[in-house]
Protein backbone atom coordinates (compact mmCIF):
# COMPACT_ATOMS: atom_id res chain seq x y z
CA UNK A 1 0.00 0.00 0.00
CA UNK A 2 3.26 2.12 0.50
CA UNK A 3 3.99 2.42 -2.98
CA UNK A 4 0.34 3.71 -4.42
CA UNK A 5 0.67 6.42 -1.27
CA UNK A 6 3.66 7.13 -3.15
CA UNK A 7 3.17 6.75 -6.75
CA UNK A 8 0.16 9.05 -6.19
CA UNK A 9 2.21 11.98 -4.33
CA UNK A 10 4.89 11.64 -6.88
CA UNK A 11 2.20 11.81 -9.71
CA UNK A 12 0.85 15.01 -8.61
CA UNK A 13 4.12 16.58 -7.12
CA UNK A 14 5.28 16.04 -10.59
CA UNK A 15 2.42 17.40 -12.14
CA UNK A 16 2.33 20.38 -10.21
CA UNK A 17 5.67 20.99 -10.84
CA UNK A 18 5.76 20.20 -14.72
CA UNK A 19 2.19 22.71 -14.82
CA UNK A 20 4.28 25.36 -13.34
CA UNK A 21 7.35 24.53 -15.64
CA UNK A 22 5.21 24.78 -18.74
CA UNK A 23 3.31 27.95 -17.38
CA UNK A 24 6.71 29.95 -16.63
CA UNK A 25 7.99 28.69 -20.22
CA UNK A 26 5.17 29.48 -22.20
CA UNK A 27 4.82 32.98 -20.87
CA UNK A 28 8.24 34.09 -20.94
CA UNK A 29 8.50 32.72 -24.96
CA UNK A 30 4.91 34.78 -25.18
CA UNK A 31 7.07 37.85 -24.15
CA UNK A 32 9.14 37.87 -26.17
CA UNK A 33 7.59 36.97 -29.36
CA UNK A 34 6.70 40.20 -30.89
CA UNK A 35 5.12 41.13 -34.61
CA UNK A 36 7.60 41.42 -37.28
CA UNK A 37 8.08 45.05 -38.60
CA UNK A 38 6.37 44.84 -41.36
CA UNK A 39 3.23 43.05 -40.13
CA UNK A 40 2.68 46.32 -38.11
CA UNK A 41 3.45 48.17 -40.96
CA UNK A 42 0.52 45.89 -43.12
CA UNK A 43 -1.83 46.50 -39.90
CA UNK A 44 -1.80 49.79 -39.39
CA UNK A 45 -1.62 50.69 -43.48
CA UNK A 46 -5.06 48.07 -43.19
CA UNK A 47 -6.87 50.11 -40.41
CA UNK A 48 -5.80 53.14 -41.85
CA UNK A 49 -7.59 52.19 -45.03
CA UNK A 50 -11.05 50.64 -43.81
CA UNK A 51 -11.37 53.95 -41.74
CA UNK A 52 -11.31 55.88 -45.00
CA UNK A 53 -13.61 53.97 -47.11
CA UNK A 54 -17.33 53.15 -47.83
CA UNK A 55 -18.49 49.33 -47.00
CA UNK A 56 -18.33 48.94 -50.87
CA UNK A 57 -14.32 49.80 -50.70
CA UNK A 58 -14.45 47.74 -47.87
CA UNK A 59 -16.10 44.72 -49.30
CA UNK A 60 -13.33 45.16 -52.39
CA UNK A 61 -10.54 45.50 -50.30
CA UNK A 62 -11.21 42.38 -48.63
CA UNK A 63 -12.03 40.73 -52.11
CA UNK A 64 -8.90 41.26 -53.16
CA UNK A 65 -7.25 40.70 -50.08
CA UNK A 66 -8.10 37.36 -50.26
CA UNK A 67 -7.87 36.81 -53.72
CA UNK A 68 -4.19 37.16 -53.08
CA UNK A 69 -3.86 34.69 -50.37
CA UNK A 70 -5.33 32.29 -52.43
CA UNK A 71 -2.55 33.26 -55.23
CA UNK A 72 0.07 32.63 -52.53
CA UNK A 73 -1.57 29.09 -51.47
CA UNK A 74 -2.02 28.19 -54.84
CA UNK A 75 1.88 28.80 -55.42
CA UNK A 76 2.56 26.92 -52.21
CA UNK A 77 0.70 24.11 -53.00
CA UNK A 78 2.34 23.87 -56.87
CA UNK A 79 5.34 24.06 -55.47
CA UNK A 80 4.91 21.45 -52.90
CA UNK A 81 3.63 19.35 -55.65
CA UNK A 82 6.32 19.48 -58.03
CA UNK A 83 8.77 19.08 -54.58
CA UNK A 84 6.63 15.83 -54.15
CA UNK A 85 6.59 14.96 -57.71
CA UNK A 86 10.64 15.03 -57.81
CA UNK A 87 10.96 13.09 -54.51
CA UNK A 88 8.58 10.06 -55.46
CA UNK A 89 10.33 10.06 -58.92
CA UNK A 90 6.40 10.75 -60.87
CA UNK A 91 6.68 13.36 -62.86
CA UNK A 92 3.14 13.00 -63.89
CA UNK A 93 0.77 15.81 -62.03
CA UNK A 94 -2.20 15.09 -60.36
CA UNK A 95 -4.30 16.49 -63.21
CA UNK A 96 -3.14 13.75 -65.44
CA UNK A 97 -3.74 11.18 -62.75
CA UNK A 98 -6.84 8.20 -64.30
CA UNK A 99 -8.21 6.61 -61.01
CA UNK A 100 -9.62 3.78 -63.35
CA UNK A 101 -6.46 2.34 -64.22
CA UNK A 102 -5.96 1.34 -61.36
CA UNK A 103 -9.16 -0.79 -61.60
CA UNK A 104 -8.48 -4.52 -63.05
CA UNK A 105 -11.03 -5.15 -66.12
Amino acid sequence: MSQQDNFAGGFLLGTLVGGALGGLIGALTASRLRPLPEEEDFSRDLKRDLANTTPEEQMELARRGLEDKIAQLNAAIEDVRDQLGSVNGHPETLSSYDPSSLIDS
